[in-house]
């Protein structure tokens, strides 16, 4: 993590992150052991929704450290990645992140992509190699919608959504 997700001038104490491991299935009922790394304020939170998204078998494609990515969101998201902690600002600002703290998770985020509409009236799309599935009509199977398993156990913890923001919808994206 030493210079990837926790840069030099990271604020948030080590003492203050936890290591999880979690076993998940991909949309072929494949079983697979993800890791991430969260605030100790949502471990036991995120341990308790993914139990649920196993038990019902709610894929989740990949779940890797954000530094097997070298810590470059872009990479992580086109590659599908379920992450969490990685301390940087929020793109095009000056403010932290809350994955910086550790408080914000993003599933599946090729299919769940991040949408703005720019000042110049054009779409932004993080991945930028996610503009088919900005369109919610066409589901797959990871795809997020408000009122699936997904949603619903987030909300129940007390997690926003993303994807019912006003000014963008970032339908990867939970944040308490």
């Amino acid at each position: 993590m030493l210079g990837k997700s926790y840069k030099s001038n990271c604020t948030v104490a080590r003492s203050e992150l936890r290591y999880l491991r979690l076993s998940h299935f991909d949309a072929n009922g494949n079983e697979h052991v993800g890791e991430m790394v969260c605030n100790k304020l949502i471990a036991n939170s995120l341990i308790n929704i993914f139990k649920e998204l196993y038990r019902h078998k709610y894929p989740i494609e990949r779940m890797q450290l954000i530094d097997d990515y070298d810590a470059d969101d872009e990479l992580s998201m086109r590659s599908n990645n379920t992450s969490c902690f990685n301390f940087r600002i929020i793109a095009g600002s000056q403010k932290l992140s809350k994955h910086a703290q550790g408080l914000a998770i993003d599933i599946n985020p090729l299919y769940n992509p991040y949408v703005k509409k720019g000042k110049d009236g054009k779409r932004i799309i993080q991945p930028a190699t996610a503009g088919k599935y900005a369109d919610r009509s066409k589901a797959t199977p990871y795809t997020i919608k408000q009122g699936d398993l997904c949603y619903r156990l987030f909300v129940k913890y007390g997690f926003t959504w993303g994807g019912s923001w006003r000014s963008v919808n970032d339908y990867q994206h939970f944040e308490r």
